[in-house]
């Protein structure tokens, strides 16, 4: 249904933008050159997921000192709901409209999703429609968190600094993901077996993809793991974390994973709220931003 919506969305963009350049090519002069950088994340509606968006907002304005940023969400749900709650979050297409008014003339927009899955390739569809218009001089799109295994490296660094520092090596991690059908969910048993690599007692799981949590659990008992920290490998903890990984519904993970005997320990933080998963994000923006320049 997603991709029935877009196409025509899309096309509605690109002919009243193409209908707008085409008048203000008559003015015969170029806008002043203003930079503006567009943060695109899912969303949440969970109040305590807005800490990991107010970091990200926090390093982004460090590491780029006046250069004004905008947010947007790309899950329309999400909005809906916020919106009903008096709080307004545009979509990609809205903001990056309302940056054209504004005059902004060279926009970075940056992924905020983990890896480059459904959402992220929609988010590419509306930028290279904006593109087409022609109305900015330069609209780039900066990789997610998992893109090159430059990025790899790092998250698999990040997720070993994030652990309890009271978990023995004996006792098992197990990062819930979010997990999709596009093909972008490799990217998940890749970096599971990059974690491994550092400690086998790692183990990466998804909601919606593979690995699922019956493997997951399978390997715990085949190594005899009593004790495990579950962990999202989200950006915000939000409701999957709440619920799908930490809650007391008998399908959530540590149900599952505690009816099997294994005691559990929740970690209810998203990786948003970790610096050094912030990193990766904002340092992805310099690609976009170098070729302003």
């Amino acid at each position: 249904m997603r991709k029935k919506l877009i196409i025509p969305i899309l096309a509605i963009i690109f002919f009243v933008g193409l209908c707008a350049s085409t008048m203000a090519g008559g003015h015969g002069h170029k806008a002043p050159k203003k930079v503006g950088i567009l943060l695109v994340a899912f969303g949440s509606s969970e109040p305590s997921a807005q800490v990991s968006f107010e970091n990200i907002d926090k390093q982004t304005r460090a590491a780029y000192p006046g250069i004004p940023i905008r947010w947007a969400y790309t899950s329309h749900i999400i909005r809906k709901k916020l919106a009903k709650q008096g709080k307004h979050l545009e979509s990609p297409e809205v903001a990056l409209a309302k940056m054209q008014d504004e005059g902004f003339t060279h926009v970075a927009v940056q992924s905020l999703h983990t890896i480059g899955g459904a959402e992220y390739h929609d988010l590419r569809r509306t930028v290279g429609a904006f593109k087409m218009m022609g109305e900015f001089q330069r609209v780039i799109l900066g990789y997610p968190l998992l893109a090159a295994q430059e990025d790899m490296q790092r998250a698999v660094n990040a997720i070993l600094k994030s652990i309890p520092s009271d978990r023995r090596k004996t006792e098992a991690v197990v990062l819930m993901g979010h997990g999709t059908h596009h093909p972008s969910n490799a990217f998940y048993a890749a970096l599971m077996f990059q974690l491994q690599l550092k400690d086998p007692n790692i183990f990466l799981g998804t909601v919606e993809g593979y690995p699922e949590v019956d493997l997951i659990k399978e390997l715990l008992l085949e190594k005899k793991i009593k004790k495990a920290y579950l962990m999202p490998f989200m950006s915000v903890a939000g409701d999957h974390a709440k619920n799908d990984m930490a809650g007391d519904e008998d399908d959530s993970w540590k149900s599952i994973l505690t009816q099997a005997g294994i005691q559990c320990v929740p970690i209810l933080k998203g990786t948003a709220e970790y610096d050094d998963f912030v990193a990766i994000w904002v340092d992805h923006i310099r690609g976009p931003l170098g070729h302003f320049e």
